[in-house]
């Protein structure tokens, strides 16, 4: 199935598929809020029928913002955005430690009949100006397939640190905060998938119980408001993020249901890890959207037909 890709030239590029649905909209030029922690974001993702599945400042988190690349404790930063975690003190709104990410451009862009791949170039800035590191982020939509109702978002990251001192990543859980380890690649889902059904495979766990686990993948479903049916999001790793020989961390899934719909997969969940300077790490990641309430099977039949 084809697609047809529109560039808005410093501002956001949007995937169209065949029938007409615009199945993602890529904004680079970031929202003027700086305790949001300024930085692109993908929404609205949407699945191939027509149905939005990602949420945009919702009144609980102004700075959730569709799917985005966050680190929520970094060498005392924020880069994910409002209120940060202090121990023994809870949330406090701190401007002075929410940083930025700011792009410098695509290095590579390739819109073809049937895919689109892009490379954009970013720099990650502390709150004060200093350029803490550079981010190579690769993008690619691909494997849209209208008799199945999904199609498929390749989200990778290489972060390079420019400092002179290690980079230190964690999470409020590192920070003391018991089971809450959200910082990486994160979803916020949109308010119609509170409550939805969280699978993994080889697990009958719900959200709750999912939390802080690993697995290869994740999904979540839910029933829309508005329109009749459901949709399904299935988060991914590439397989050398769980190679404990390769991947820089091991990662973990942060994962509610309730009160709010959000998935993130976690690189510092129980253990901060430290980035030398002048060093490199890279991650992998896949985002299935589809239409249905996909079970466990379909869910491994479908990324067992896309391959990495």
């Amino acid at each position: 199935m084809s697609v047809r890709v529109l560039h808005a030239h410093g501002e956001a590029v949007t995937v169209t598929a065949a029938g007409g649905t615009e199945i993602l909209r890529y904004v680079y030029r970031p929202d003027p809020e700086p305790f949001e922690s300024r930085k692109p974001y993908a929404h609205p993702v949407r699945t191939l029928a027509g149905r939005t599945v990602t949420g945009y400042r919702p009144n609980d988190h102004r700075w959730h913002k569709g799917l985005q690349m966050t680190a929520s404790h970094l060498s005392g930063q924020n880069f994910w955005g409002g209120n940060s975690y202090v121990h023994g003190r809870g949330y406090l709104p701190l401007p002075e430690r929410v940083g930025s990410m700011r792009h410098e451009g695509f290095s590579a862009f390739e819109a073809g009949e049937d895919r689109f791949d892009c490379t954009e170039d970013l720099t990650w800035v502390a709150h004060g100006g200093a350029e803490w590191a550079r981010e190579e982020r690769g993008l690619s939509v691909h494997s849209v397939d209208e008799e199945a109702g999904a199609w498929v978002l390749d989200w990778s990251i290489r972060l390079t640190n420019l400092r002179d001192a290690p980079l230190e990543f964690g999470s409020p859980t590192t920070a003391g905060r018991e089971m809450a380890g959200y910082t990486g690649l994160q979803w916020r889902g949109p308010r119609d998938f509170t409550g939805g059904r969280v699978l993994a495979p080889d697990s009958d766990a719900d959200a709750a119980r999912l939390m802080g686990t690993q697995s290869p993948w994740l999904a979540f479903t839910a029933e829309h408001d508005e329109h009749d049916g459901h949709s399904t999001l299935v988060f991914a790793h590439a397989p050398e993020n769980l190679d404990e020989r390769s991947a820089v961390h091991a990662s973990h899934w942060f994962v509610r249901a309730e009160p709010i719909p959000s998935v993130a997969f976690s690189w510092a969940f129980f253990e901060e890890f430290a980035l030398p300077p002048g060093d490199s790490f890279a991650y992998r990641y896949r985002i299935v959207v589809a239409d249905g309430a996909w079970d466990r099977d379909r869910v491994g039949a479908h990324l067992e037909g896309v391959p990495w």
